[in-house]
């Protein structure tokens, strides 16, 4: 099964009513993208589930140490600021971000992109499409974003005003100044 796209362009959800939209419907995984069509993902398989959860537990595991932001999972949905309500595989905030929001901003769809995106690409994934994601992160100020590609053994490095890095698996990924300490080990 592949993502399902749909142009709702001229229906002008506000975000009350796709954050309405979302709760109605919690058995989809949407997300809307800056053109303003709205995506409906399939789930994952055993095998992404298992990476992606441990993929979570490892910066949980950071976080918790270095006490200086909250992790989210795929369920969270972040409202871009650039446009776009997106739900990343793994993200990381900046504690001080986070507790500048209000608890009705924190209860719904946060208004902010996280400072740290993992996407990890499963098997009915487009590239192009992740790729996409990624890049409406930057434009929303995302400071380090991967995109792990399992099919194609490589991992794509998103930074703020940079070029992408790409690098080849197996490899070992720093969090560099955005998380400090952190090493993923991705053999």
């Amino acid at each position: 099964m592949e993502t399902v796209v749909l142009n709702i362009e001229t229906v002008n959800l506000t975000d009350e009513q796709f954050y309405h939209l979302c709760q109605d419907n919690q058995t989809w995984n949407l997300e809307r993208n800056q053109k303003g069509e709205l995506l409906i993902m399939p789930p994952v398989g055993g095998n992404s589930g298992n990476r992606e959860a441990d993929l979570i537990a490892d910066v949980t595991i950071w976080n918790r140490q270095s006490n200086s932001g909250k992790v989210f999972s795929s369920s969270t949905i972040f409202r871009l600021p650039k446009g776009g309500y997106r739900s990343p595989d793994v993200a990381w905030i900046k504690r001080e971000r986070w507790e500048a929001l209000s608890a009705e901003e924190r209860e719904k769809f946060p208004p902010l992109c996280p400072d740290f995106v993992i996407e990890l690409r499963s098997r009915s994934d487009s590239l192009t499409s992740l790729r996409e994601k990624m890049r409406e992160y930057l434009a929303s100020g995302l400071r380090l974003g991967w995109l792990i590609n399992p099919q194609q053994q490589q991992v794509e490095i998103y930074r703020l005003n940079s070029g992408v890095e790409i690098i080849n698996l197996p490899a070992i990924l720093s969090g560099e100044d955005v998380l400090p300490g952190f090493v993923l080990n991705l053999t």
